[in-house]
């Protein structure tokens, strides 16, 4: 085992700062472009000494590739310390899983831990070393496009899926199973709450509201081990998080005891001025070093400032050595000095990558995170007997994998067609595009209906590119674009039942649809496996079983709209409520379209006698809740069995409900099981006004139920 203390007092102090500088792959020697730098990469000033000794490379990608440029960098750096490799593997490498979101709605956390852990395989392979992922930012507004990138509105749902995440990417033990890679949690803090909903925006809340809804999903993250740490672009507490010393040293290293690296995101080191508390990249610098960033991510200031002020005294060298250290720590974990190729090999990355068992692991969670919205008169599943007419700017794309599948191929992805092929006879099926995204003709439009008008049944796949979410795809209007409206409208004229599959990053506002199609089946941006997946379900072959994880709006006039919400003075659902003088909206109503935990199948299920095994919970002892869920219709299904809590008097007001546990249940026709649920002391407890976090005396509500907006309750008191 190297000595890493020693190392540090071997390395320079200009050594010890070029290791907490982050550069593209371009930068280095024995890439693809042989470290050739160009345009705003030229302009930045590196020096080759700085290349030379840099700790961590962004966006490399290849076995070969990475074992070249790892090759000629121990070649030239003084004492042999080997770069880290980082990437954004977000929801797969090659072999492309459901979006984060998506994968949020299947509540399987099996799955998702599945799936990182084949991304971490194929990763690694590869020879990548750490993945920026998981992103565990709550949102709870659909306009900002990197709700695609969470797994949604709630903060213990959002726990549960950090740490079967980080389980996945991580394995147990790094140094001995190079087929993991690091995981890196994102981005500290609060980054999915931007004013607006739009990108790298402010972020004002109560540090009160960021500890109880915000902050679990991190901690979780870190309690399952997670190796990194990511800052993020907006403010908290009006100091961008990059450089706020309390977000970074008191509670992320002081209060959640976090010993590992932090990174700052792509520039927020040198995005600080802008922000305006940094008048340049010196005092940059400062700052970021100060308030605990180890790694800055494509900018210099580091490498530029820090040895001035370690010179002139204003920092002390100790703060970096701290810095490098960890730096180390994490190449040692990764086993990285006994073997600086660790993972990369050539013959298993063409063996492993997109192999037909990581496709069917993709498959399957495709159909899992499918959430089906409507189905009018039971249209869905279809005959495979029927003629279909498929159309839609997303009926025969690729472009299903959403903005984060960085090394995806919209060419490997099966369609929506395709998968359809794969089920019934061609001469079944006619299909027409309609529109683009965008964009609709009169050729297009007529080509769409006349297809329809011989059909039995309309498959209309509407939703968005993937560059309308994702980083910098915030968007005002959340409704499907005019062009795909106006197809909807020409094909309903046929009076055929229209069958509409969304494929999108975000929840949608579809009361332009919504009415009108006889079904609509939410297939989010599903990857690799999508038309396939969309295809089993379409016909039968699987019976959809996802519930949403974040709120569809009404409008986008309603936004933020969660289920998790405060009551107000003035309620509109109170007994003695008003006509008028309550919280509501005089022209839609206060609930979303399609709330949290929502999502149909092609059976029934009925929950009935809910029971609690006792009326006080003392501290200390636990209840049992229960209640009975029978499949009432003709087809075998999964459930997914929700449990809530809600705190009648607190000290600070409380949530309408939270959820506290799910199971899901398998159930045949006609079977009837029984779900139970604990409830202790600790499930109770809450940040109150002084932010101490402790449980109140008094009298609670337990419910259980399909969905956040239908449930049975019963209540409880917990006494000391």
């Amino acid at each position: 085992m190297k000595n890493l203390q020693q190392l540090v007092r071997d390395m320079t102090l200009d050594e010890k700062i070029a290791q907490l500088i982050q550069l593209a792959t371009p930068f280095f020697k024995g890439s693809t472009d042989q470290g050739e730098i160009t345009g705003p990469m030229k302009e930045m000033g590196v020096s080759p000494k700085i290349i030379e000794n840099a700790g961590s490379v962004l966006g490399a990608s290849g076995a070969e590739n990475i074992k070249a440029i790892q090759k000629q960098h121990l070649m030239d750096n003084r004492l042999g310390i080997p770069l880290l490799f980082m990437s954004d593997i977000v929801h797969g490498y090659k072999t492309i899983f459901p979006i984060p979101l998506a994968i949020g709605c299947s509540w399987d956390l099996e799955l998702a831990e599945k799936s990182a852990q084949i991304a971490a395989l194929e990763a690694s392979v590869s020879g990548i070393h750490v993945t920026f992922a998981p992103m565990v930012d709550l949102v709870r507004d659909p306009r900002w496009g990197r709700v695609m990138e969470s797994t949604g509105e709630d903060p213990y749902l959002n726990s549960e899926f950090a740490r079967a995440q980080v389980r996945g990417f991580q394995g147990s033990d790094l140094a001995n199973e190079p087929e993991r890679v690091a995981a890196c949690v994102k981005h500290f803090a609060a980054y999915g709450a931007p004013e607006g909903g739009r990108d790298y925006n402010t972020v004002t809340m109560s540090e009160r509201d960021m500890r109880e809804s915000y902050l679990p999903a991190y901690k979780a993250a870190l309690d399952e081990g997670c190796e990194m740490v990511m800052s993020a672009f907006n403010t908290v507490d009006g100091i961008p998080a990059t450089g706020n010393k309390k977000l970074m040293r008191d509670i992320l290293r002081g209060e959640m005891d976090f010993d590992g690296v932090l990174i700052s995101d792509w520039g927020a080191v040198k995005e600080m001025i802008p922000h305006g508390i940094a008048e340049d990249e010196a005092a940059a610098a400062l700052k970021a070093i100060q308030a605990g960033i180890d790694i800055e991510m494509m900018t210099t200031c580091y490498v530029d400032h820090l040895k001035s002020f370690v010179d002139s005294g204003d920092l002390d060298e100790g703060i970096i050595d701290e810095a490098v250290l960890r730096i180390l720590k994490l190449k040692e974990k990764l086993g990285l000095f006994d073997n600086p190729y660790r993972g990369a090999d050539e013959l298993l990355e063409k063996e492993l990558v997109m192999s037909e068992n990581h496709r069917k692991v993709s498959r399957e969670l495709a159909v899992k995170s499918a959430v089906l919205l409507k189905n009018s008169g039971n249209i869905l599943p279809l005959d495979k007997g029927s003629k279909i007419a498929l159309t839609g700017p997303l009926a025969d794309s690729g472009d299903i994998l959403g903005a984060w599948s960085w090394q995806g191929s919209k060419e490997d992805a099966v369609t929506l067609k395709e998968g359809i092929l794969q089920k019934i006879d061609p001469s079944l099926l006619s299909a027409a595009s309609g529109s683009s995204i965008e964009a609709i003709s009169q050729e297009d439009s007529a080509a769409a209906v006349k297809s329809a008008e011989e059909a039995d049944v309309i498959l209309l796949a509407l939703g968005e590119s993937s560059g309308m979410s994702g980083e910098a795809g915030s968007r005002s209007n959340i409704k499907l674009p005019e062009a795909q409206l106006k197809l909807f409208r020409e094909l309903k004229k046929t009076g055929k039942p229209i069958v509409v599959i969304l494929f999108n990053g975000r929840p949608l506002d579809l009361t332009d649809i919504s009415g009108e199609a006889d079904a609509i089946l939410e297939a989010w941006q599903p990857g690799t496996e999508g038309g396939a997946a969309i295809a089993e379900i379409l016909y039968g072959d699987e019976n959809p079983s996802g519930k949403l994880t974040m709120s569809f709006p009404y409008t986008a006039g309603q936004v933020p709209v969660y289920y998790n919400h405060y009551n107000t003075g003035r309620p509109k659902d109170a007994p003695d409520a008003q006509e008028r003088y309550v919280s509501q909206y005089l022209d839609i109503p206060n609930k979303p379209l399609f709330p949290f935990g929502y999502g149909l199948s092609y059976t029934t299920y009925s929950y009935k006698k809910i029971n609690i095994s006792a009326d006080t919970l003392v501290k200390g002892d636990k209840l049992t809740v229960s209640a009975e869920i029978t499949n009432t219709g003709s087809t075998a299904g999964e459930e997914i069995v929700q449990f809530y809590i809600r705190d009648a008097v607190g000290e600070v007001v409380r949530p309408l409900k939270e959820l506290k546990g799910f199971k899901r249940i398998a159930l045949e026709p006609g079977e009837t099981k029984r779900a139970e649920f604990s409830i202790s002391e600790e499930q109770l407890r809450y940040h109150h006004a002084d932010l101490s976090f402790k449980s109140d005396n008094g009298q609670f509500f337990a419910y259980i139920g399909s969905s956040s907006d239908e449930v049975m309750t019963i209540p409880f008191k917990l006494q000391s």
